[in-house]
């Protein structure tokens, strides 16, 4: 059950997120300074950096919880899971717990990512980061299967495909009148970006 104190950070760590989007929007990512965010917000500099440590960071405010989704995934494996099963899985749970991919922030994210040299950069490092944790984990649980090329190819084309689908999708007028019609758009592109990996997976069982 989760505390008091906690639900209390996770209402201050929403608030700047909000506040940063919001902010963002309105007067630009150049234009909105961290005391602005912290401002609108209603907390101090110093208790923005107990939750962020720059601006560009708040853009990404679930990468950690999708990365565990997808470990998550590979440390539940069954015997008959293959290698790019887990990863399509990973994803539809997090379609199942949360609309972040397919909501405001994440069309903010994809906008200021193709404008702002930061964020671009930002978005980069997190991308490299979650396919170097994945990749690891997946070849770990796969060692006679995989190699690590092979575990690094494989995340590196579901990364890829994951972030393809959506910069097309979330460029479309409507794309947030629907967020779930919108990830199941992206699994399904997903789905068939994987299957030569699901392809021979299924031949070499």
């Amino acid at each position: 059950m989760t505390s008091h104190r906690e639900r209390k950070r996770q209402r201050t760590r929403q608030a700047i997120i909000d506040a940063g989007a919001d902010l963002f929007e309105r007067r630009g990512y150049e234009g909105t300074t961290i005391a602005d965010i912290a401002d609108a917000a209603e907390i101090g500099t110093r208790t923005f950096f107990s939750y962020f440590a720059s601006k560009e960071e708040l853009l990404f405010p679930e990468s950690d919880a999708r990365v565990a989704a997808a470990v998550a995934a590979i440390e539940a494996r069954e015997p008959a899971d293959r290698p790019a099963d887990l990863l399509l899985r990973a994803l539809q749970d997090v379609n199942e717990t949360t609309t972040e991919m397919a909501g405001p922030t994440a069309r903010l994210r994809m906008r200021l990512t193709q404008s702002v040299p930061a964020v671009r950069g930002r978005a980069l490092q997190e991308q490299l980061d979650a396919q170097l944790e994945i990749a690891r984990h997946l070849q770990a649980a796969f060692p006679d299967e995989l190699d690590a090329v092979q575990a690094a190819a494989m995340v590196g084309a579901f990364i890829g495909a994951v972030t393809g689908a959506l910069q097309v999708l979330l460029a479309e007028p409507d794309a947030l009148t629907d967020p779930q019609r919108l990830q199941q758009r992206m699994q399904a592109a997903t789905e068939i970006a994987l299957r030569p990996f699901l392809a021979s997976s299924s031949g070499a069982r």
